[in-house]
Formats: C-alpha cells, structure tokens, sequence
C-alpha cells in the first residue's frame, strides 16, 4: 500500500500499489481512492451492491451503443476505437459523500479490505464502528469481518479505562448521529461515570489548583495519579469534549451520586480550559484551545454553575478563588441574575475560606458608583449568615454541632470583613450608610477586638474629611470602644479625625479596663496562702506528696483565672505589666534617694574624723567601723558617671 498526492481537479488522489491497474474509483470528500473491486466486494456488502449496480448499468449502456452502432452502420475501425475510449472513461466510479469519519477512516477501511493490519485505538474505534456499519461489513458477511474486531476492541479495552473512553467519546463528535444510533456514545458516558465513582477521590484535587498552593502535595498527586492509571491524563482528556457532551457526561455522574469533590473538579478544569480570565494568576487560555465567542461562555458558564453541586468541597480554598473567578467573569459576560445569584450562594456557603483579593471584585456595572461591587459583597455575607442561622437551628432540633468550628469561621470572616472596608473606606464614593451597613451586619463575636473595625474607620474619615459631624458620629459608632486593645486605645485617644464623643468613650473605657485589670490582678494575689503549696520545708519522704499539692494549688489558680474572658485576659496581662515597670521606677527612686543620703552621711563622717584625729587614720577608722571594706563608690542615675568619695 502506497499513498500518492497528485494535482486533480478534487484535491488528492490514493493509489493502491499492487502492482494490477485499479478499476474502481471511490471519492470520499476532497479525496480519490484507485481501487480495485475484488477486495472491497469481499469484506462489504454495500460496497458489492454499488459495484454490482454500477456495473449492471454500464453493461446497459454498451448494448444500447452497440445496438445504435449496428442500426448506423458504422465501421468496424471506428467502433474499436470508440470502444477503447469508453472503457478508460467509464471506469466504475462510486461516490460516498456522507462517509462517517470521512476520507482518514475510508484509507483505513480500505487497509482492512486488503489484509492490511490496522492499528485500533481509542481515537479511531469509534469513527471505524460507524464505517463498518455504515459499509454493511458484517461477520455473517465475511468472518473475521470489521464490526467485530471494532466491537472487541471497544468492549475489552476502551470501556475499561476513563482516559481512553473519554477519547473515544471525544472522536464522536463527526459522527454523532450513527454512533449515537450504535450506542457508542451512551456506553463512553457510562463506562466513564462508573470508573470514575470507583477511583480514588485524592487525585481528583490537584488540576484545578492555579500554582498557589503546595507544590509538593501536587507533585506527590501527580505521582499517585500515575500509578492509579494515568489520572493525569484524565481531565486534559475532559477538556477536549464538546458541551453538548460534556454535559450528558457531567449528568450521568450526578445521576450515580459521585462524590462532590469529583464533580467539581470537572466543571473547574472545563471552565478554566474554555474561559479567560477566571484565575488571575493565569489569564490566557491554551494555545491548543481556541476561544470560544461570548455567547458560548455565557452558556458554558451558566452550565457549569447549574451544575455545581450544593455541598461544600474540601479543597474549599482553591475551589473558592475559582469561584470569585467565575463571579467575575458571570458580571462581565452579563449572565442571568438566577445563575448569578446561584454562584453568590455557594460562595456564601465557604466564605470564611475567601481572601481578601477575592473579594475586591470590579464593578462592572455604569449604575454602581463606586470602584469595587460593594452590593455584591453584601449580598454574600448575608448568604454566609443565613448558613449559620440554618446550621444553628438544625443544630437545636437535631445533633449537637461543634460549636467551635463555627465561631472560628465567624471570626474569620469578621477579620476578612474589616479587612475589605479598610480596603474599601478610601473610595470617595462609597456612602457612609453602605459602610455602616456592612459593619453591623456581623453579630458582636465575630470580633475579638475591634482594632481592625477601628482601622477601617480612621480610613474612612481621612479619606472623607467633608463629611458632617453627625455621619462621623454615625461611621465611630459601629464600633465598640470596650473592645479596643490598649494599642488601638492609645491611638485613638490621640486621632483628631474622630468626633469628641468617640474619644471620651474611648478615654472612659480605658480607665475601666484599667480599674478591671487592677482588681483582677488583687483577686488572683488575694488567694489564701494555705492553698498555695509550700516549695520547702518537706522532708524526702514527703516529696511525692509536696508534687501532688503543688500541682493542685497551681491548677486552683489557673482555674480562678479562667473566670474572665480571652481579651479580658490580654488587657490585664498588659495593665499588670504596666504597674510592674511602675513599681520598679518607684523602687529605683527610692534606691536613688537612700543612696544619695549615704552618699551625704559618709562623706560627713569623714569630715569629722579627719578634724578629730588630724589624719587618714580617722577616716579609716570610721570606714572600719561602718564595715567599708571597699572604695567608696555611689550610683546615680540621673548622671552618665559615677561618683566617687574622696581620695587620699
């Protein structure tokens, strides 16, 4: 077998190399193939007939020629000639202009008819079934025949791998209506669900991450992925599907019950591959995909956030960045408010694991003044609040909840929140009613403190110094001045920008920190000394028993602390701090001032010794008497030296 390209008015010719002149043309699209009859009439039916046909009216039309010839009388030199001309004209020419698979599968069904091996993959199995069926090869017709060795192939190697079942439902495309007739299509679907649902849920995870996360854990994916059939290979297969199939493929899997996380996974690899834009670090789709034109993303997009499932992956902050992507992309495109509001509440649902940098999403819209979505922010936040008003009631009616989980979720959200209006205060737009609206909407223990809340509003007011005196009262009033530390007190006791009603309460508060600190610190030093345990005064004997005691009068003062609360806790640890370095500036005075008074004694004794006994001897004397064995020295520490006594 030989492929030749020669210069036809068609495009391209296919010669067979036997050696034999062909005697049948087949023309399948832009292609001639030179064939011969006996071994295409061996192996296809459909291909016997059209020969056969076309035979039977050639033969029709040399016995009317020859009948016209006689009825004429012409000579017998010229009838030979015109004999030799019809038959190079009139070679059995068959056109198949519907071929399945087109000119590529006939060059390979062609091989076939001649005894030539083909080499059967998941790429041209399926296009190969259609021909035979499409060319009525048959194993009642001939043994051995195309239909079936395309049917065994399927059956015991395709169907059972998702990588090659993926790209034998890919190669469908050209021949959907056949294969879909055959059942190809519909056996691809099944094969991939089933095998899907049966493999392992860790290497699902790694070909939605952007190159942010841990690149360790997703080489150590890859490698797994490798050894458990070339999972690898396996969303790269995914992404070359068309959507009609792709989401026949996506609603066999949800029909199986697959786990979210394998579900999800598709629609962020098929999303990511087909729409710009979605991850920011990576905005440029892939050379080998071509950009589809806006109408087909905004229905890819609103297929693939109907299609996400309603329960929350674990990979829940990779997932939830891609998330804010298509957000983003849904107000670009201008998708249905329904597929938007959709997308916003499974957002909402794993808030607390989005990043400040997802949340700062553009307006795109001319009716929003203001730079970023601030509405659209709002709206999900109240979606996460609902979430755990629901949990909470579940909680109460059903099986008790940890309740830890959710309040660490609410306190990160509410540092994720007084982040975003830090970020947000600056715009000149931005309403103070909008930024109080937002503020408030958290309940109180979201936040430990309400430094960064603070943060937010010094913002505010440097980036709005025309507003009134009443709206600066209104932004200073969303925060709760106990909850400042004593850093954020400090501050603002010093902030110009807030009104004078902000900075009395935060004044007045500080001092009941204070007075708070003062007196717990009192009631923890009020314990009985009978309950402290005693380091000494025990004999070897009783040293376990001293260990035990000492264990328990510790434990009996931790447990006395644990009456306050955690910033409550911090506050007095800082306030007891304070009055120990006070303590210790008095105690360094009063050191000073002894010292100075010895200072003044000394050097007045000497004084008298010396007029006394009229020499050193007095005031060796007296330094003898007094015990100073040593130079006299004295420190002062409001000077850099040191001073000395007399010398001599």
């Amino acid at each position: 077998m030989a492929q030749t390209e020669l210069p036809t008015s068609k495009g391209q010719a296919w010669f067979c190399t036997t050696g034999l002149p062909s005697d049948i043309i087949i023309e399948v699209e832009d292609m001639t193939f030179h064939l011969h009859k006996f071994p295409l009439m061996s192996k296809s039916r459909k291909l016997h007939e059209m020969i056969t046909e076309e035979e039977t009216k050639a033969n029709s039309s040399k016995i009317q020629k020859l009948a016209a010839r006689d009825k004429d009388g012409d000579g017998d030199e010229e009838i030979e000639e015109e004999d030799e001309e019809n038959e190079e004209d009139q070679q059995c020419c068959i056109s198949l202009p519907d071929f399945p698979g087109g000119s590529e599968t006939f060059e390979a069904a062609a091989k076939f008819c001649y005894g030539v091996k083909i080499e059967l993959s998941a790429s041209n199995v399926a296009p190969l079934r259609c021909a035979g069926e499409y060319l009525d090869m048959t194993e009642e017709y001939s043994e051995d025949n195309l239909i079936s060795k395309t049917e065994r192939f399927l059956s015991q190697t395709v169907l059972k791998s998702i990588k090659d079942s993926i790209r034998t439902l890919n190669s469908c495309k050209n021949i959907l209506p056949l294969a879909e007739t055959l059942g190809i299509v519909q056996r691809c679907i099944d094969a991939v669900a089933v095998r899907a649902s049966a493999a392992d849920p860790s290497l699902f995870g790694w070909p939605v991450n952007d190159g942010a996360g841990n690149g360790v854990e997703a080489n150590t994916r890859r490698r797994g992925a490798n050894k458990g059939g070339g999972m690898d290979s396996w969303f790269e297969e995914l992404g070359h599907l068309s959507l009609p199939l792709f989401k026949r493929l996506i609603s066999a899997m949800k029909a199986r019950d697959l786990i979210s996380e394998v579900i999800e996974s598709c629609l962020m690899y098929y999303a990511k591959k087909y729409i710009p834009g979605i991850s920011r670090s990576n905005r440029k789709t892939s050379s080998s995909s071509s950009i589809p034109s806006e109408n087909e993303q905004r229905e890819l997009l609103e297929t693939i956030i109907t299609n996400l499932p309603e329960e929350t992956s674990s990979r829940t902050s990779t997932t939830t960045r891609i998330l804010f992507g298509l957000l983003r992309t849904a107000n670009i495109l201008n998708a249905s408010e329904a597929a938007r509001a959709a997308l916003e509440r499974k957002i909402g649902s794993q808030l607390e694991h989005a990043t400040l940098d997802d949340l700062l999403i553009p307006s795109y819209s001319y009716l929003n003044e203001t730079l970023y979505d601030v509405a659209c922010v709002e709206r999900i936040l109240g979606y996460f609040l609902n979430g755990l008003e629901q949990r909470s009631s579940a909680r109460i009616q059903g099986e008790e909840e940890n309740i830890s989980v959710r309040s660490a979720a609410l306190m990160l959200v509410g540092k994720l929140i007084d982040g975003y209006l830090s970020e947000i205060a600056s715009d000149n737009n931005l309403l103070p009613e909008k930024f109080c609206e937002i503020a408030v909407a958290l309940p109180d223990q979201a936040r430990l403190f309400d430094d960064g809340l603070y943060r937010a509003v010094d913002v505010y007011l440097k980036a709005h110094p025309w507003i009134s005196e009443a709206d600066r009262e209104q932004i200073c009033g969303v925060m709760d001045c106990q909850k400042l530390t004593l850093e954020a007190c400090t501050h603002a006791a010093q902030n110009e920008r807030l009104p004078l009603r902000a900075v009395v309460q935060v004044l007045f508060f500080e001092q009941l920190q204070l007075r708070q600190a003062i007196a717990g610190t009192l009631m923890v030093a009020d314990v009985p000394p009978g309950e402290i345990p005693r380091l000494s005064g025990r004999g070897e004997g009783d040293v376990e028993d001293g260990e035990q005691e000492e264990t328990t009068g510790v434990v009996g003062v931790a447990h006395a602390q644990e009456g306050s609360s955690t910033w409550r806790k911090t506050v007095r640890e800082n306030q007891v701090l304070r009055l120990d370095m006070d303590s210790m500036r008095t105690r360094v005075q009063e050191l000073e001032r002894e010292c100075s008074t010895m200072k003044k004694a000394i050097q007045k004794i000497d004084k008298v010794g010396k007029h006394s006994s009229g020499g050193r001897e007095g005031g060796g004397g007296w330094r003898k008497k007094l015990g100073c064995k040593f130079k006299t020295q004295v420190c002062d520490s409001h000077e850099p030296t040191v001073v000395e006594a007399r010398k001599g």
